[in-house]
């Protein structure tokens, strides 16, 4: 186990939380706590079955035992003014996270993430995405 984790445990207040970017191809993956309120990258899971991902994330969330998820939501609508299909798989997402590992999960609008980082379409920021996810989180719920 790595020493911030084994600070964290010197203080039982301090909670670990876990962000998401939730993508079909990827999902990017953030940790910060409540006491420095500061995201940071941490993992991009790359597994094509659902099952590979949420045993890549079951591993993480062994490791680190977070005590909230915050996933990612674009609240934009598609032409037809229906919610995309990216976030219906998001709110999928979110129950199947709190389904497995009955951990709270909260969700959070992702679009501004999206406009930061649009420049770097062309590498994998999942991570990145998945810090700003939660960062904006932290400055905004806690």
């Amino acid at each position: 186990m790595d020493m911030s984790n084994n600070l964290i445990k010197s203080f039982p207040n301090i909670e670990i939380i876990f962000g998401f970017d939730f993508g079909f191809k990827r999902i990017g993956i953030a940790f910060g706590n409540t006491l420095i309120k500061h995201a940071k990258p941490l993992k991009i899971i790359h597994s094509i079955t659902n099952k590979a991902k949420f045993n890549e994330i079951s591993k993480l969330v062994e490791k680190w035992k977070p005590k909230y998820f915050v996933v990612g939501f674009p609240t934009y609508i598609d032409m037809t003014s229906e919610k995309h299909k990216v976030a219906i798989r998001c709110k999928r997402f979110a129950n199947q996270l709190y389904g497995r590992y009955s951990i709270k999960t909260f969700m959070i609008n992702e679009n501004y993430s999206s406009i930061i980082i649009k420049n770097y379409r062309k590498k994998y920021i999942d991570s990145q995405s998945a810090a700003l996810i939660l960062q904006q989180y932290f400055n905004e719920k806690l």
